[in-house]
C-alpha cells in the first residue's frame, strides 16, 4: 500500500515540472519585440539628421535694403554738395534718407522734395502736405537733383545756419545737433536719428573721400576763376526743357555757383530759351 502512495507522489511531481519550461519560452518571445523598438529609434534619428542639413543655404543672395539703394543713388551728388557748399556729405545723405522716407514718402514721390523744405517765399511749383499743421506748403521740383541743390542753397543762404559752417567739415554730430537747434526740425530726437543713420550705414566715409581730395580740387577751381574774365573760350548755352543748373554744371564740368555768378542769377530758376554764359 505504501508503495502505491510513493508511485502516485512521483507522478504528481513530474506533472508539476512541465509548465515551467513553457514560461521560459515566453520570455524569449518578449526579447524579440525589444529589438524591433531599437530599430525604430535608429530610423527616427536618421530623419532628424537629414532635416538639419538644409537651413545653412538660405542666407545667400541677400538683396540690398532700400536704404542702401538710396545711398547708391545719391552719394555722389551729396559729395559734390560738400565740395561746393561745405555741407558734410554724411549729413546731406542722412537728411535725405530721413526726410524722404528713403525716397518713398509722398513729398519725394509727388514733388521730388527729399528734404521736406517748405515754401518760405518760394515762387516755383508747390505741393500741399500735412506736417506740423494741416496742408502746409512745400516746394516742388522737376528732378530729385534739384532738391539736393536747393537744400544746399537753403542752408548756405540763411543766417540761422551760419554757425554750422564754423564746425569741422567731418563733425557730423555737431551738424546734426546744430540743425535741430537752428530750427530745421521740431523733432527733439532729430539729431539722434541722423547720427544713428550715419553710423549704421558708415555715411561718414563719404566725408573722408571728399576731404582726402579737397586740396587738389579747390586749387583747380581757383585757377579756373582767375582765367575766366580773360574771355579765352566763353561758351553759351540755350536753356532747353529739363535743363537745371545742376545738370548744366555736370555737363560743362563747372559748379552751380560759378554759373550763377557769371550770369548774375539770384535763384536756381531757369526759363526755356534763356541764354547762359558757361564759365570755364
Amino acid at each position: 500500500m505504501k508503495f502505491r502512495y510513493l508511485i502516485l507522489l512521483v507522478a504528481v511531481l513530474a506533472m508539476s515540472c512541465g509548465p515551467k519550461k513553457g514560461i521560459v519560452t515566453k520570455k524569449k518571445r518578449s526579447s524579440t519585440t525589444k529589438t524591433v523598438v531599437v530599430k525604430d529609434k535608429k530610423e527616427e534619428v536618421k530623419t532628424v539628421e537629414t532635416v538639419e542639413t538644409n537651413p545653412s543655404a538660405v542666407e545667400e543672395n541677400k538683396a540690398p535694403s532700400s536704404v542702401e539703394v538710396y545711398i547708391s543713388l545719391y552719394a555722389e551728388i551729396s559729395k559734390n554738395k560738400m565740395r561746393t557748399h561745405k555741407i558734410p556729405a554724411s549729413i546731406t545723405l542722412a537728411q535725405g534718407i530721413l526726410e524722404s522716407g528713403v525716397g518713398k514718402g509722398r513729398l519725394a514721390v509727388k514733388a521730388n522734395n527729399h528734404f521736406g523744405i517748405k515754401c518760405h517765399g518760394w515762387t516755383g511749383a508747390k505741393i500741399y502736405h500735412d506736417d506740423d499743421r494741416s496742408q502746409e506748403c512745400f516746394r516742388k521740383y522737376d528732378k530729385a537733383e534739384m532738391s539736393y541743390e536747393d537744400h544746399s542753397e537753403f542752408l548756405t543762404g540763411r543766417s540761422r545756419y551760419a554757425s554750422l559752417f564754423d564746425l569741422r567739415p567731418d563733425d557730423y554730430k555737431g551738424w546734426a545737433k546744430g540743425l535741430r537747434a537752428a530750427g530745421y526740425a521740431t523733432d527733439r530726437k532729430y539729431p539722434e536719428k541722423l547720427i544713428s543713420l550715419i553710423e549704421r550705414y558708415n555715411l561718414d566715409k563719404y566725408d573722408d573721400e571728399v576731404l582726402n581730395g579737397t586740396t587738389t580740387k579747390s586749387s583747380r577751381r581757383s585757377t579756373t576763376i582767375i582765367e575766366g574774365p580773360k574771355k579765352v573760350t566763353s561758351k553759351k548755352h540755350t536753356v532747353a526743357k529739363g535743363d537745371t543748373l545742376y545738370s548744366l554744371s555736370r555737363l560743362y564740368k563747372t559748379t552751380v555757383d560759378a554759373i550763377k555768378v557769371k550770369n548774375n542769377l539770384k535763384s536756381n530758376d531757369l526759363t526755356i530759351g534763356q541764354q547762359l554764359i558757361i564759365p570755364n
